[in-house]
C-alpha cells in the first residue's frame, strides 16, 4: 500500500506534538531521571522529542508497506498516542504545579480534566484524519461520540482512581504510580472500546 504524503506530514504532526506533550512528565521525574542518565537533561528532552517526530511518521509507513489491512488501525493509534500524551502532558502539568502528590479526589478531577482535553482532541483526529469524515460535525455525531467516550472515560478515570488508590501491592509507589502507571492503566483499559465505538457507531458511514 502507497502511503500519501498528507499522511507522513500528519503523522510528523502528531509525533511533534506527542515530543512536546512528553515534556512534562520528564520535568516530574527530573530528579530521580537525573540519578540514572549519563547526560544532561536538555539532551534527553530533544532525543525525546526528536524520538517521537520520526517515529510517528516512521511507524506509520512500515504499517502502510507490511500490514495495510490495519492502515486505519494504525491511524487511530497514533492519534492514540498523541491522546495519550494530551492525557498525562495536562495531568503531569496539573500535578507539577501542585506541587505535592494529590489526594485521591483531587486525583480524579486533575484526571477527569486531561480526559476531556484527550478526548476533544480525539473527536477532531479521528474525525478528519483516521475516519475521513468530511462533513462538519452535527449533533447526533457529536451526542454518539461523547457517549462512546464518557463510557471510555468512565473506564479511564475509575481504572486509573482505583490503582491510585489501592496501588499495585507496592510494586510501584509514590511519584511514579501516581503520575505515569495508574494514568496509563487507565488509558490503556479504554483504548479497544473507543476503537470500535468510533468505528462502528460514531463515524460508520465514512468508515
Amino acid at each position: 500500500m502507497k502511503i500519501n504524503k498528507r499522511d507522513v506530514i500528519t503523522a510528523l504532526v502528531i509525533g511533534a506534538g506527542v515530543g512536546l506533550l512528553l515534556q512534562p512528565i520528564i520535568s516530574n521525574f527530573a530528579t530521580s531521571i537525573q540519578h540514572r542518565i549519563f547526560i544532561p537533561l536538555i539532551f534527553l528532552r530533544l532525543i525525546v522529542f526528536a524520538g517521537a517526530a520520526i517515529g510517528c511518521p516512521f511507524a506509520i509507513t512500515l504499517i502502510a508497506w507490511v500490514l495495510p489491512m490495519l492502515y486505519q488501525f494504525g491511524k487511530f493509534a497514533s492519534v492514540g498516542v498523541l491522546n495519550t500524551s494530551i492525557d498525562l502532558g495536562v495531568f503531569n502539568l496539573e500535578t507539577f504545579f501542585w506541587g505535592v502528590l494529590p489526594t485521591t479526589s483531587v486525583f480524579a478531577v486533575f484526571k477527569a480534566i486531561s480526559f476531556f482535553a484527550a478526548t476533544t482532541n480525539s473527536f477532531l483526529w479521528n474525525k478528519y484524519w483516521t475516519f475521513e469524515t468530511k462533513a462538519k460535525p452535527h449533533p447526533g455525531e457529536v451526542a454518539k461520540f461523547y457517549g462512546v467516550a464518557v463510557v471510555g472515560g468512565l473506564l479511564n478515570i475509575g481504572v486509573a482512581t482505583l490503582i491510585r488508590k489501592v496501588g499495585l501491592g507496592g510494586f510501584v509507589s509514590g511519584n511514579a504510580l501516581v503520575n505515569l502507571v495508574a494514568p496509563v492503566c487507565g488509558i490503556g483499559s479504554a483504548f479497544l472500546w473507543d476503537f470500535f465505538g468510533y468505528k462502528y457507531l460514531v463515524f460508520k458511514k465514512s468508515s
